[in-house]
């Protein structure tokens, strides 16, 4: 009787433990933390939260180096070779736009550009809007009052995949500054 009354006290136990074990890895599967050294040093840089860059980076290629959209955006921050170009020559990177596939290049290019989109639009959701949609788009949008209505803050986000990206990176942006803070 006694080995029954312990079974039935660690089974529960048990189930707890798998439980915290597969959200553990869940966790780690669908909030991955890659090239953090670097993602720190060029958000430190550019004055970035590296909660905000590592949530772009899981939005636009879940971290996959090679990544590639159908537009032409590559990379880990997903950058247009134009957008790369004209950043790596403002932010005096030469050689960097043809290296866009490369973390550091990649991360060095991304930060760079979304700090400027954050103090050209000095508002997170609408700085990303930007970086997802593009800044003309976005201009045009905060100038519409059926868009914002102090020209700067979107209250409505005219494309729909736009509006998705930005939800997505502001709750990946919640997770990764907890995952930050006790975890890594």
């Amino acid at each position: 009787m006694r080995i029954g009354r312990w079974v039935k006290r660690l089974i529960p136990l048990a189930v707890l433990l798998l439980a915290g074990l597969a959200m553990v890895m869940y966790v780690r599967w669908a909030y991955p933390v890659r090239h953090l050294q670097l993602v720190r040093y060029f958000s430190e840089q550019h004055g970035l939260e590296p909660c905000l860059v590592l949530a772009v980076i899981n939005a636009e290629s879940r971290f996959r180096l090679d990544a590639e959209s159908h537009a032409g955006a590559k990379g880990l921050m997903q950058l247009m070779d134009a957008t790369a170009e004209w950043v790596a020559e403002l932010a005096g990177l030469e050689g960097y736009a043809e290296r866009v596939f490369e973390p550091e290049a990649n991360i060095a290019l991304g930060t760079w550009y979304l700090a400027r989109l954050l103090r050209q639009f000095e508002n997170e959701q609408t700085a990303l809007a930007a970086y997802n949609a593009g800044s003309g788009n976005v201009a045009r949008w905060l100038a519409n009052p059926e868009h914002s209505r102090d020209g700067v803050e979107l209250f409505d986000i005219p494309f729909i995949e736009t509006r998705n990206y930005v939800r997505r990176v502001v709750h990946n942006r919640r997770v990764y500054g907890w995952l930050l803070r006790w975890v890594y």
